[in-house]
């Protein structure tokens, strides 16, 4: 057995071992500060996302086209708050709290995905999310099911499993639209317009500007890159689009036969720049929405720690 170098810390050594044969991270393992921060960052940003997202598919469950486009919209929003959900208890294994994490958000601390930020002007736009944004998130999630910490991974089979679901129903609901009546092929053709760029800008920025990407790959906490998975995306959605007779909103999109992808044009990345420092269309409104909400249910909140309180006190006794 060959000794290991001097200098290097041999839990260090260690962590770097298990991260090199795909081995999972888990909360009692011992784990760098930096790769603790940067899990946590990701997990809490993901979290905030999913609960985020509510918010503009939320508005239109009342105002659906019909009771069964109530009832699936209504139990994919569900979705989306479990999602939250799971993410924020794979969180807290790292020692903060639901509440301090919900505290970072609300202090500008914290991030979201960019693209709830932008409103849901019909319902086009309601079904078009599913489609689109969904979409890109479960081509960016089925590779964190093999993200290096072990609770994030697990977390992460539920969530793509429903978010496929969730992709499916948008699509179908779009494809209704499109071969529907002049006005409602308008809608989802306007819809569509709106919603892929800002689907694009979900991936981040193109890798040798990120400033998280390199080390999150190198720990094996994201598996591919964002502009593989931008690719992906692309390449996946435009046959969809053709297939239900819709025109992504690019003129420079055109199939190289050579690489076997989609050419497309260049992302407003000023605008992404805008929006992540909070001056989209939606961003105050999401935020305080959340606030309140919060305010809005901290009774609830101190009251369940009341009763946990008094049962532990009626166990001791």
């Amino acid at each position: 057995m060959t000794d290991k170098p001097r200098g290097i810390d041999p839990r260090m050594a260690g962590f770097n071992e298990k991260v090199a044969n795909d081995q999972r991270i888990e909360p009692k393992d011992w784990m760098p500060d930096a790769f603790r921060k940067t899990v946590l960052r990701q997990m809490s940003q993901h979290a905030h996302s999913e609960v985020i997202g509510m918010q503009p598919e939320g508005t239109w469950i009342t105002r659906a086209p019909s009771l069964h486009r109530k009832v699936v919209l209504l139990a994919k929003v569900q979705d989306e708050g479990g999602h939250g959900l799971y993410l924020y208890s794979a969180a807290e294994t790292l020692g903060t709290s639901r509440e301090e994490m919900e505290n970072a958000l609300h202090e500008g601390r914290a991030k979201y995905a960019s693209i709830f930020n932008y409103p849901a002007l019909s319902w086009a736009d309601a079904v078009a999310i599913g489609w689109l944004v969904d979409g890109a998130a479960i081509v960016n999630q089925v590779s964190l099911q093999r993200t290096s910490y072990g609770p994030y991974s697990r977390a992460m089979i539920r969530i793509c499993k429903e978010e496929s679901f969730h992709q499916r129903q948008g699509y179908e609901a779009t494809m209704v639209l499109a071969r529907g009546s002049k006005e409602q092929r308008a809608m989802a053709q306007d819809a569509l317009n709106r919603w892929w760029w800002p689907s694009l800008m979900m991936f981040g920025p193109h890798d040798s500007e990120s400033a998280h990407s390199g080390q999150s790959m190198e720990w094996k906490l994201k598996r591919e890159s964002n502009d593989v998975l931008r690719q992906r995306f692309i390449d996946q959605t435009v046959p969809q689009a053709e297939f239900i007779g819709l025109t992504i909103p690019d003129p420079d999109l055109k199939w190289n036969e050579e690489c076997g992808h989609y050419d497309f044009g260049e992302i407003d990345w000023d605008e992404f720049k805008q929006v992540i420092s909070g001056n989209g269309p939606c961003n105050k409104q999401r935020l305080a929405h959340h606030i309140r909400a919060a305010e809005d249910g901290r009774w609830v909140r101190d009251a369940m720690h009341a009763h946990a309180q008094k049962q532990n006190k009626r166990e001791v006794a």
